[in-house]
């Protein structure tokens, strides 16, 4: 993760904007319900589940929420920062928990 002071972060030849942060979208899924490829570009479609009341029942509806597209480098780089950002969320896991006292003094 990249510290949020730091004026820009560069890698390789480009330097992200640290301006365009707060404008990004955030992107919540459960799952990918479908990928593929077309013309060089690889192809994924995010989808979210919802909970829909029905009466006392509850209905699971899927819904899009996005529609990935990338070139196959951009592709490889997301599955670098996946398997990294697991990694590190596998070794987080394995740590002992530390005791929160009741009180603080």
């Amino acid at each position: 993760m990249t510290d949020p002071e730091t004026p820009g972060t560069t890698q390789g030849l480009a330097t992200i904007s640290i301006s365009s942060s707060e404008r990004a979208p955030i992107i919540y899924f459960d799952g990918a319900s479908c990928f593929g490829h077309h013309n060089g570009a690889i192809q994924i479609e995010l989808a979210a589940n919802l909970l829909m009341p029905v009466g006392a029942a509850v209905r699971v509806d899927v819904v899009q929420t996005a529609h990935l597209r990338c070139s196959v480098p951009a592709a490889l780089a997301l599955r670098e920062a996946l398997d990294k950002a697991l990694a590190m969320y596998k070794q987080g896991q394995q740590q002992p928990a530390e005791d929160i006292p009741a009180m603080k003094n």
